[in-house]
């Protein structure tokens, strides 16, 4: 099937890049707005705890919800309501009237409604798609996703040379206006069925059953609550690593990050190929091994460049094993309990992410950071274990 061809999978691509390219955009301002008000570090790191809220507070109500509205109608008003959220967070802006704490809740409320399409999109493909279909789909997704998020700043630069930073708040509302009027078009799916009437307590209270008994779904949500902890054990180091020890410039920074992003472009095209030759759950496992090996490499990396090339490594793996637990959860999950089985398992892969980067910073004081990337080489490699003794290569 060409997907290409297809007028949902158009639709649903033509949003991916332009939520991509608006989220960049977003992510782009919004710092330069708080330092501009406060010129206070803190103040910058709060607001990225503020968008990373809404998923491990609201994750399994959001998913809930999902699972009890029809998903058309989520995506459709739910973008309105976010285009409406930040068209008002523009006019604040333009009057020259906001305050600190507008951005933190216009952007707390911002990051809840867009998670909570997010999780509807999801959890609508595979009602308008053969479930066969979701690793290539999942696969177009991230390559094009990964894309736009390496040229979005560029082009959010080039931007900002015609019009002024708070004026590109103009550019990201009219862009969930185009996409909520592209998503207009979706074609009308049913509402999932409900087996039985309950609260919403009970509600993700189903969710948490299905995930934890699900043992296809659960084990690879355990790796990657696991790799999520290795990973934020380096980046909240990472950064004062490499220009605090190693002595590396900023734009040896930047470029060293452009390097690591184009391993996600490579994994979004490697995965058709690798299924070709083995099973996804080999993919899986052996890309696992992969990941160990180069993290005890950071060990050893002593310029940008060598992170910057390792870096693009773990991108790449990175990106090839999100394909496949996306695609194992969206043909593994009954759609009616798609969303809050999403909203859960994201909420507790996240978990972990808090935890790592509160480590890290404490070891960083304490401890030569290097060593730290051999502790979460171990995590992985235990991972690799784990996921062999469950036999995960032969499960899907």
């Amino acid at each position: 099937m060409n997907l290409y061809s297809n007028k949902n999978f158009t639709i649903l691509y033509s949003i991916t890049i332009l939520s991509t390219f608006g989220s960049t955009i977003y992510t782009f301002i919004l710092p330069l707005l708080i330092y501009d008000l406060s010129q206070s570090a803190l103040a910058m790191s709060t607001m990225r705890i503020v968008d990373f809220l809404p998923n491990v507070l609201l994750g399994m109500l959001a998913g809930a919800i999902v699972d009890r509205m029809n998903r058309n109608i989520m995506i459709v008003y739910g973008g309105l309501l976010k285009a409406i959220l930040s068209a008002f967070l523009t006019f604040v802006i333009y009057l020259n009237s906001v305050e600190l704490w507008h951005l933190y809740l216009l952007g707390f409320l911002i990051s809840t409604v867009g998670y909570t399409v997010g999780n509807a999109t999801h959890a609508i493909m595979p009602q308008l798609f053969d479930k066969a279909l979701m690793t290539d789909i999942q696969a177009k997704f991230s390559f094009v996703n990964t894309f736009v998020s390496i040229i979005g700043p560029s082009l959010a630069g080039a931007l900002l040379l015609i019009i002024a930073f708070d004026h590109l708040m103009i550019v990201y509302t009219v862009s969930l206006l185009v996409i909520w009027a592209i998503s207009l078009s979706i074609d009308k799916t049913p509402t999932p069925e409900r087996l039985k009437r309950q609260s919403l307590l009970e509600d993700m209270k189903e969710g948490i059953q299905e995930l934890f008994g699900n043992k296809l779904l659960l084990v690879p949500t355990i790796s990657i609550l696991f790799v999520n902890l290795a990973t934020s054990l380096i980046i909240g180091v990472l950064v004062f690593y490499v220009v605090d020890i190693l002595g590396e410039t900023k734009e040896q920074l930047g470029l060293m990050y452009s390097i690591a992003a184009l391993g996600g472009l490579l994994g979004a095209r490697l995965i058709k190929p690798l299924r070709k030759r083995w099973t996804r759950g080999s993919i899986y496992i052996g890309l696992h091994a992969i990941d160990a090996f180069v993290l005890v490499l950071f060990f050893f990396a002593t310029t940008w460049w060598q992170l910057g090339i390792l870096l693009a490594f773990r991108s790449c793996t990175t990106v090839i094993t999100n394909i496949i637990y996306l695609a194992v959860r969206q043909e593994s999950t009954p759609n009616h309990l798609l969303g809050r089985v999403a909203g859960t398992s994201s909420m507790f892969m996240k978990l972990a992410l808090p935890v790592g980067l509160f480590i890290g910073g404490i070891w960083a004081e304490t401890f030569p950071i290097p060593y730290i990337f051999i502790i979460s080489a171990f995590i992985v490699l235990s991972i690799c274990i784990l996921l062999q003794k469950n036999n995960f290569q032969t499960m899907v």
